[in-house]
């Protein structure tokens, strides 16, 4: 199975053994999306993407092989990129011939016949070589697995697949697989006979978890929604020379949505009309109780400084991580590999003798740790070197509670035993680059160059910006974001300093503070919510 079909099956699961309130805010902005999940008013996952993301995990190119790799039995596909994507031997499928048969009749009659009128090819084996396969020039259908990250092109894989909500329809295939994680091998059964029964000639499907209990029906109508997808993609084929996008996943507000949604919501907050109506229509189909629970957010305030992430958010991403009782973590990223070290910090002080202190700081650090996994979505290899415990007792214990704080993690993982140099070492799936903040802030007087400039003078250099704003752009109505301390200092005193400004260029002008920007930025959004582009060179020159 490909890459992204696992990645399908595990990502939308929960373990409900300990009951917790959770909720989802959704901050949309004009160039990029996030999606922060708290359980308990506590921050335990973020996902941040740019709203134009080309190769984003999902969509599916007509790619042409560039170059074959014996070596490393794999191809490099161009699919756009400026880097060629990587496919392995092992991810192009079981009916990777079916799939070229498909496309060399496209080639040949410049028509799309109909997937269940093609005799399907015997498939290929595990032990088999791509050259037998595949030769340079070739055109071939593939669908990113994962996304770029650092200086390597997108994963991809030639088992392609369209994912619903409760499915998995899968063209060129014939099987139905139910996941293992459904409670009962009954229902396990039900559900495939009932796939088996409704799905189209030369289709595999995967049911999901959340397809536990449901009518045919409601099964049926996805599944055709999926078909519908397939037989849009590939009508472009005639149309189009590789490398070409043939299908794009859904809106990324939804498509991140469907992933991380399960019954256990309780609020979901959005700050963008389109969303929430986006949002909205996406449960009245999948759980029309739950399209009750999302709000719309129409405050002025930013929606993370509103709820209280921002906070959480800046503490949550730095180097140092504060533990409870005086511990803390040290986390570094590596290109290989994630370190985490665990410091007992101060409580290396107390009386209590040291395996006990070890002990309790160790099984404090646990739950951070994988709370942190999960925020920062750390994936490969990540080693923790844990204080060290000499009775075995306590080692067995630590690794019971980190499989037990992970059972609720999304991304297929697999924890090892601690080592007798206390490390412990975790694989975590990965799919989408680790998600890192920087927590240092560049000096707000000479903005990290070295230079001192009266910082008294910042109130003149804005002053003229919305002179450039009002005169120059002929913006008339807008809204100005600054930190905290500017918006006290400009909004104080009986006849303000934004009062004044108002009157003097004749504009409407509401000062908003923002507690994500530095102390001398600022940002200017107006009536269409749109943010005007500034030239910055009187202020940070």
């Amino acid at each position: 199975m490909g890459a992204f079909n696992l990645y399908n099956i595990y990502i939308i699961h929960y373990k409900t053994s300990i009951i917790v309130t959770s909720e989802l805010i959704i901050d949309v902005q004009p160039k990029e999306i996030s999606i922060a999940i708290l359980e308990d008013k506590r921050l335990m996952e973020y996902q941040k993407e740019t709203l134009n993301l080309s190769y984003s995990v999902g969509d599916i190119y007509l790619g042409r092989i560039k170059k074959l790799m014996p070596g490393l039995n794999a191809a490099f596909v161009d699919v756009g990129y400026k880097k060629d994507a990587f496919l392995h031997y092992q991810d192009l499928g079981p009916d990777i011939n079916t799939m070229l048969k498909f496309l060399k009749i496209i080639s040949e009659k410049k028509k799309v016949p109909a997937i269940g009128r093609i005799e399907r090819l015997h498939g290929t084996t595990k032990e088999g070589s791509i050259t037998e396969v595949l030769k340079q020039g070739d055109e071939i259908m593939v669908q990113i697995a994962k996304e770029p990250i650092s200086t390597k092109g997108p994963r991809l894989t030639a088992e392609l697949s369209f994912a619903g909500r409760f499915l998995v329809a899968m063209p060129f295939g014939d099987k139905v697989n139910a996941s293992a994680k459904l409670t009962t091998t009954e229902e396990r059964m039900r559900l495939k006979q009932l796939l088996q029964s409704i799905k189209p000639k030369n289709f595999g499907v995967i049911v999901r978890t959340s397809a536990e209990s449901k009518r045919v029906a409601e099964l049926d109508l996805e599944l055709k929604t999926l078909v519908k997808r397939w037989d849009d993609s590939v009508a472009k084929l005639t149309k189009v020379k590789a490398p070409a996008l043939l299908y794009e996943e859904t809106g990324r507000v939804v498509a991140l949505l469907r992933d991380i949604f399960n019954a256990s919501f309780e609020h979901i907050y959005v700050n963008s009309e389109s969303a929430y109506n986006e949002i909205t229509d996406y449960l009245s189909l999948i759980d029309p109780e739950k399209a009750k629970i999302v709000e719309w957010y129409k405050g002025e305030d930013p929606i993370y400084d509103h709820y209280g992430l921002t906070k959480q958010l800046k503490s949550g991403f730095g180097k140092t991580v504060t533990v409870k009782n005086g511990a803390y973590l040290i986390i570094e990223h590596t290109e290989a590999m994630h370190v985490i070290d665990v410091n007992s910090g101060n409580r290396s002080k107390s009386n209590i003798d040291q395996e006990h202190t070890a002990f309790e700081v160790n099984m404090a650090a646990a739950e951070e740790i994988a709370r942190q996994l999960r925020l920062r979505d750390m994936g490969g290899i990540i080693a923790i070197d844990f204080i060290d415990m000499r009775n075995s007792e306590n080692r067995q214990k630590l690794f019971d509670k980190m499989r037990q704080l992970m059972e609720n993690d999304r991304a297929k993982h697999n924890i090892l035993q601690l080592n007798k140099f206390g490390v412990m070492q975790i694989t975590r799936q990965r799919v989408r680059p680790v998600l890192d903040f920087s927590t240092d802030e560049v000096c707000p007087v000479c903005f990290g160059k070295g230079a001192i400039r009266p910082s008294i003078l910042f109130m003149d250099i804005l002053e003229e910006k919305i002179k450039e704003v009002v005169q120059k752009m002929q913006v008339k109505k807008f809204k100005l974001y600054v930190h905290p301390y500017i918006a006290a200092y400009i909004n104080k005193g009986i006849i303000p300093l934004s009062l004044r400004w108002k009157l003097k260029y004749s504009m409407h002008m509401k000062i908003i503070s923002n507690q994500n920007l530095g102390l001398l930025e600022y940002k200017f959004i107006d009536s269409d919510h749109t943010e005007l582009e500034m030239q910055d060179e009187s202020l940070k020159a």
